[in-house]
């Protein structure tokens, strides 16, 4: 099993972060990992995504160009990256922030609309916990409870203040996916 994920959007967007809680929930269960972030000289509001590939065995590159996943939380992003999707894989799509529908008919779509999900919690910073809650949920490349743990983990002191909020953000996320 090796499963290959880009996440895109704005710098702001807690991009990098959501990559970085998929690789320490890999990691934690025993997976071989890679996190390889990249983002613009602006950073917040300049274009950010991440890769992360998670693997049975030695991965052999960071790199991706076909990934099985992608999360895009806004149209840029979408019109990037949807069209590298492998046939078959999973486009989760932030619809909050994007004006069209994915155009692909052999992707497994699933739209969230994960700003207005976030602002409902409280607080728009959770979009990108509701975008993953959604990815984890459909496929399956990580348990939504390694996600949490990783959450606990990983996060800084500044963001555990949010840890119950992120991990709301999870499980709404995960149930639009269900649904």
């Amino acid at each position: 099993m090796q499963s290959e994920t880009i996440i895109a959007g704005f710098g702001g967007q807690g991009v990098l972060f959501a990559g970085k809680l998929l690789a320490f929930a890999g990691l934690q269960a025993g997976y071989e990992v890679t996190w390889l972030p990249s983002y613009g000289p602006e950073m917040r509001g300049g274009t950010a995504n991440c890769t992360v590939i998670i693997s049975e065995s030695e991965i052999g590159s960071p790199q991706v160009r076909n990934p099985k996943a992608a999360i895009v939380l806004n149209q840029p992003s979408l019109d990037k990256y949807e069209p590298l999707v492998q046939r078959g894989g999973y486009l989760i799509i932030n619809q909050s922030m994007v004006n069209r529908s994915a155009q692909r008919s052999d992707l497994q779509v699933i739209s969230i609309p994960g700003t207005q999900v976030a602002e409902e919690l409280g607080d728009k910073r959770l979009t990108n916990m509701v975008l993953l809650g959604g990815l984890v949920k459909s496929t399956g490349f990580v348990a939504l409870e390694a996600v949490e743990q990783a959450l606990k983990s990983e996060s800084t002191e500044k963001q555990l203040k949010l840890l119950e909020l992120n991990v709301k953000a999870l499980h709404k996320g995960a149930e639009y996916a269900g649904k």
